[in-house]
């Protein structure tokens, strides 16, 4: 998540590998002071390797990925294709056909595992279940949609 994170700020893998290597020295030496009144620990860590990507970005200018606008036209379009947005979209229509499928449960946990990031304490904690209970729900949730996306 960490790394994903830091290559959104720099494109380029090296640099990005650098900044989560500061990511997690800062990390190391800031441990103490996390507060999980304040924040989750994966939003914590999240703004702590967001913002030393940042500052390696701004730290050298000239790795900047700017181009000067004359040069637009010879700049290949690499965004998605007609045939790939409509391919993406339809992949989005059945992904929601098969989560509609689930129960309430179930749904609402995957959706808070994947799109919040949440470990699966704080899904048994927010869901007021027991761990292993929470686990098996969502284990079978992923089965289910995957046999509902196969077919």
């Amino acid at each position: 998540m960490l790394f994903a994170i830091c290559l959104r700020v720099l494109p380029d893998r090296g640099e990005a590998e650098e900044a989560l290597q500061d990511a997690f020295l800062a990390i190391w030496n800031k441990a103490i002071q996390f507060d999980p009144a304040r924040a989750s620990p994966s939003a914590w860590l999240g703004t702590i390797a967001r913002h030393r990507a940042i500052d390696r970005l701004r730290s050298n200018p000239s790795r900047s990925t700017t181009v000067s606008i004359d040069l637009a036209e010879s700049v290949a379009d690499e965004g998605m294709s007609t045939s790939d947005s409509a391919q993406a979209a339809t992949d989005r229509v059945r992904l929601d056909d098969c989560m509609r499928q689930l129960d309430e449960r179930r749904r609402k946990l995957i959706r808070t595992a994947f799109f919040d990031a949440a470990t699966y304490e704080e899904l048994a904690r927010r869901a007021q279940a027991p761990l292993g209970s929470v686990k098996s729900w969502i284990r079978r949730g992923l089965m289910q949609l995957r046999a509902c996306l196969e077919s």
